[in-house]
């Protein structure tokens, strides 16, 4: 069995309502049971919901209690972003999956490009590309991580 991140299966469970559908990772696993995994929404955040960036660090950071996960109106979710975390790993952990397909670009997900937001210098807002919260907590516990998209 493998976990997915369930809005590159089709689910709209992303921030803005829709889905990121991929339809090569799809086929690639249509031999596979699957998982379809939303962190954010195991978290308890609504959908649609205000996006959301990593503030301070990445994932690492975040589970360490060094960054936050801010949405766009500055509203602190890193207690939703961590509690979704454990909650995507309890569910994994109880199926015995060791390998899981995360969507990129997400402050959950993202594989060595979720985003983060940092303050440059000239007090200019800039986005990295850094692991997420979830990516990263699997991570740490030995599940093998693959980004998609």
């Amino acid at each position: 069995m493998i976990a997915v991140s369930a809005c590159l299966l089709g689910y709209n469970c992303r921030y803005d309502g829709k889905s990121k559908k991929d339809f090569t990772i799809i086929d690639r696993l249509k031999s596979e049971k699957i998982l379809p995994v939303c962190p954010e929404q195991l978290g308890g955040l609504p959908v649609p919901r205000d996006p959301s960036n990593l503030v301070g660090g990445d994932g690492f950071d975040v589970l360490d209690r060094k960054a936050r996960v801010i949405n766009c109106y500055g509203v602190d979710n890193t207690t939703a972003f961590v509690d979704g975390a454990y909650a995507a790993l309890n569910q994994i952990k109880a199926l015995n999956i060791k390998r899981c397909f995360l969507k990129n670009k997400s402050p959950s997900c993202g594989v060595g490009s979720g985003a983060q937001l940092h303050l440059e210098s000239n007090g200019q807002a800039k986005s990295e590309s850094i692991t997420g919260v979830t990516a990263a907590l699997l991570i740490r516990e030995g599940i093998e991580v693959e980004g998609v998209g």
